[in-house]
């Protein structure tokens, strides 16, 4: 009896700002199965997130709150001292922005996924991941929580009873200890779509990839992330795709929380 392999594909959403573009959202969403949808801390205009929203619905793809630090100068990628019930607050407004958005649009926000700095911080620093992990169980303790693959976080929201969902990147690069490389660090971000679909289908058919000292790595995700804002997203996404589907690999939104 064949077995069926499946994987949840995001990306990140909803990040134009006016007449600032970033992304093209409506090539992107056909292609995959789960849409972070920015929430106007780091990016995303009030009509231009409506508009993503309602192509979601159409199309039928999951939301998720693409949650940040205020930080629209940074685009959510400088790091924040923020103090705990600020962060939770500020979570817990955004959530509920998005949420008003999406039952406009007919649709409903199911998993929150951190956005840039606040993602990457919150991985391994208990504080402040809690105080995220409190805004979740304020508001909807039935939402799941994306976290990075391996890392700490997973532990500290599944011992809060919040459903967490294990991602790892398409485009990124990782070192042998699972973590990601940094951005300042050339060969961080991979730009090949078809190498980038090739390290997808090795994460799903192997679970891992080869890291940049060479060594396979253990990654085991439940989703994978494009980053909607690289020039090579849509063209990445379809050679993902296509490769999956060779594979005989389901692209699906990942199971969501009770």
């Amino acid at each position: 009896m064949s077995v069926v392999r499946y994987i949840d594909l995001n990306s990140d959403l909803g990040e134009s700002y006016g007449q600032w573009r970033m992304g093209d959202d409506a090539a992107i969403l056909p292609l995959i199965s789960s849409a972070n949808v920015a929430c106007g801390f780091h990016a995303g205009s009030p009509a231009g997130i409506l508009a993503t929203l309602r192509a979601a619905q159409r199309l039928g793809v999951t939301v998720g709150a693409h949650v940040s630090y205020p930080d629209l100068v940074g685009f959510g990628r400088r790091n924040m001292d923020v103090a705990s019930d600020e962060l939770t607050a500020d979570v817990i407004y955004q959530i509920g922005a998005l949420q008003g958005l999406a039952a406009a649009a007919g649709t409903r926000v199911r998993y929150v996924k951190p956005h840039g700095a606040l993602y990457n911080t919150i991985a391994h620093d208990e504080r402040q991941a809690r105080a995220v992990i409190d805004a979740l169980l304020a508001l909807d303790n039935s939402f799941s929580l994306v976290a990075l693959a391996g890392s700490p976080l997973i532990g500290w929201a599944q011992a809060s009873g919040i459903h967490t969902v294990a991602e790892a990147f398409a485009d990124r690069a990782y070192h042998r200890n699972g973590t990601l490389v940094s951005r300042r660090a050339a060969g961080a971000v991979i730009h090949d779509p078809q190498e980038v679909a090739r390290r997808v289908v090795q994460m799903v058919t192997e679970g891992g990839v080869t890291s940049v000292e060479g060594e396979f790595t253990v990654i085991r995700a439940d989703s994978v992330c494009i980053h909607g804002d690289s020039p090579d997203a849509v063209e990445m996404t379809r050679q993902i795709r296509q490769r999956l589907d060779a594979e005989g690999i389901l692209i699906r939104a990942f199971k969501q929380g009770t």
